[in-house]
């Protein structure tokens, strides 16, 4: 398993690790988000997008469950915070998202992290200051991604 760990200082910080993140992928990865309430999980999201080429603007899905997003590939953005049990997942769709052409980013993995799919890329965030955020990104399948991104933020 390929892990890397890095701190942002700042919300313009965490966006650019996201962009430059979404910058290197390519479709059918899902990066499963782990955080508590204000971990900076759609910020970074935010990001990311703006790495896949998508300009319209990002928010949480809380209410809607699920947004996509066009660009240089689509992103599918769910929130599966409101689900109330695993078999929800399948109500709302979200495998049909996970394909070659959009990367698919799932916020309160922590809820049903046993019925996301095993190729993904996991990304553990903790707010540690006011501004400060750690992030930690863990990826058997997708390691190589995981060590080009490391190699982007730590030139």
């Amino acid at each position: 398993m390929k892990t890397f760990e890095i701190t942002t200082r700042s919300a313009e910080e965490t966006i650019a690790l996201g962009e430059k993140l979404g910058k290197l992928l390519t479709g059918g990865v899902v990066l499963t988000l782990f955080g508590d309430l204000a971990a900076g999980k759609t910020t970074f999201t935010r990001g990311l997008a703006a790495g896949l080429g998508i300009t319209d603007g990002i928010s949480s899905p809380t209410f809607t469950l699920i947004h996509e997003h066009e660009g240089r590939l689509r992103l599918c953005h769910a929130d599966l915070y409101r689900l109330g049990c695993p078999e929800e997942i399948d109500t709302i769709g979200l495998e049909e998202y996970i394909n070659d052409d959009c990367v698919t980013v799932t916020e309160w993995s922590e809820r049903f992290e046993d019925e996301l799919p095993e190729n993904r890329i996991d990304i553990e965030i903790t707010r540690t200051g006011e501004n400060e955020r750690k992030f930690v990104f863990r990826s058997e399948v997708f390691g190589n991604v995981v060590e080009e991104l490391e190699n982007a933020a730590c030139p």
